[in-house]
């Protein structure tokens, strides 16, 4: 009954809004929350994207204005006026989503972000365990980077022991691989910067806890460092 009427007074609260019918807001508010629900379970994990930050917040303040039209200072205003340190990662992106119309995935993002920042969530920390990213620009094609991640004999040159399978790949673009040795999952995001260099991007996601995560990360940043060094050296 509280959830209906919460709801019904959102209806309203967009009826204000926007000068829509009652049954036409309450549509739209309905798609809305079907839409976030899809999404509301996994919040938004740190970017494999090269330009992604490594950083406490997921999005960059140029990014996060950009996707959603408010700064972090903006949203975490908005957040403890609320009270969201008292709701559930859920309830917060929910009601993102249903007071500022912005897409399940970015009201993830700023669920995850303020939780970090208010101490709600530990480094790294989302929803299924721990992930972690980094990221390098190594002077050599896109497909010639795919093809050290996908390639086992490739790979053993600068990853050597790892076990990796294959899940998905697109041709210079991404690939996601099941790290066999705990069942986490590494992805992989390329950016092309010209005719012959590229800035890769790395997330390993699904760590099972704090430490690890912290290894994995110092272990990502020497291996992306050890591959630039190979494949530029290859490409002389």
């Amino acid at each position: 009954m509280t959830r209906q009427k919460t709801f019904k007074s959102q209806v309203r609260g967009r009826m204000a809004k926007t000068g829509e019918r009652y049954t036409s807001a309450r549509r739209q508010l309905a798609e809305q929350s079907h839409r976030a629900e899809q999404t509301i379970a996994e919040p938004a994990p740190e970017s494999p994207a090269p330009s992604a930050p490594d950083a406490e917040m997921l999005q960059s303040e140029e990014t996060i204005r950009r996707g959603t039209g408010r700064g972090w200072d903006e949203w975490f205003a908005i957040l403890d006026d609320w009270g969201a340190a008292q709701h559930s990662h859920t309830a917060i992106a929910r009601w993102l989503v249903a007071e500022y119309d912005i897409s399940g995935w970015w009201s993830q993002s700023v669920t995850v972000s303020y939780e970090r920042a208010r101490g709600l969530r530990a480094k790294h920390q989302v929803t299924k365990g721990f992930t972690v990213s980094a990221n390098r620009t190594v002077g050599v094609p896109a497909e010639k980077l795919l093809a050290v991640f996908t390639d086992p004999h490739l790979r053993e040159r600068w990853l050597p022991g790892a076990e990796m399978r294959e899940r998905t790949s697109r041709p210079g673009k991404s690939a996601r691989f099941d790290w066999l040795q705990d069942g986490s999952v590494v992805v992989v995001g390329f950016e092309r910067k010209g005719d012959a260099k590229t800035q890769v991007g790395l997330a390993h996601e699904k760590l099972p806890d704090a430490a690890t995560a912290e290894r994995m990360k110092a272990f990502w940043r020497e291996r992306l460092t050890t591959l630039k060094e190979v494949m530029e050296a290859r490409s002389m």
